[in-house]
């Protein structure tokens, strides 16, 4: 058995808000999840304000070897942020660097989606691919996007998101949400080890 076989085809969401938003009640994260409960979808999620518990539940993404960790909360573009904390990439890199290999990120974060992120994660990772926004997003239109995302990638294959079919249906949900969305991937042809995969 390989170790990707080893992994667990399972959602892990991370997410963080200002005080602003948790007092609007603006769970994008949460809704997502939600969205899966009701699909039978198996995933874990956990609402944090500290970069040291996105450290510590990393670990728990480690323990439990999910395959997709899904990370929702602000961001710009050299940096996310929890509640009380910004954490630049190069930060972000090192905090992932042995924890994402044969692996996916989902990064639901205005702006943070860009080369700068791909190459200080994917340049030191075996990470397949990480796939946001690199724009400003509304809320409800991420929802709404990685929900749907989400509940049909699963329903056409509850076991692997197999590079043609993630391709294919993001291409569908960015047409049909108007998302400014960005894939990069891993690419052995690439000197820089990582390609962006245009949708």
């Amino acid at each position: 058995m390989t170790d990707f076989e080893k992994t667990k085809p399972y959602v892990f969401i991370i997410e963080s808000l200002d005080f602003e938003d948790e007092e609007k009640q603006n769970f994008e994260g949460e809704i997502i999840s939600k969205i899966l409960n009701l699909s039978r979808i198996e995933h874990k999620y956990y609402y944090v304000r500290t970069k040291a518990e996105i450290e510590h539940l990393l670990e728990e993404f480690v323990r439990l070897n999910y395959r997709y960790l899904h990370i929702s909360c602000h961001g710009s573009k050299n940096s996310i942020s929890t509640t009380l904390d910004i954490i630049k990439f190069e930060e972000l890199s090192i905090m992932v660097a042995d924890k994402l290999d044969r692996k996916r990120l989902f990064l639901s974060s205005c702006l943070s989606t860009n080369d700068s992120l791909a190459n200080s994660i994917l340049s030191i990772t075996d990470c397949f691919s990480i796939i946001g926004p690199d724009k400003k997003i509304y809320m409800d239109d991420a929802a709404i996007f990685w929900a749907s995302f989400y509940q049909i990638m699963f329903k056409r294959n509850p076991n692997a998101m197999k590079r043609e079919n993630l391709e294919s249906l993001l291409r569908e949900l960015k047409a049909l949400y108007k998302i400014p969305l960005k894939y990069y991937s891993t690419s052995q042809s690439s000197k820089k080890g990582w390609k962006e995969v245009k949708i």
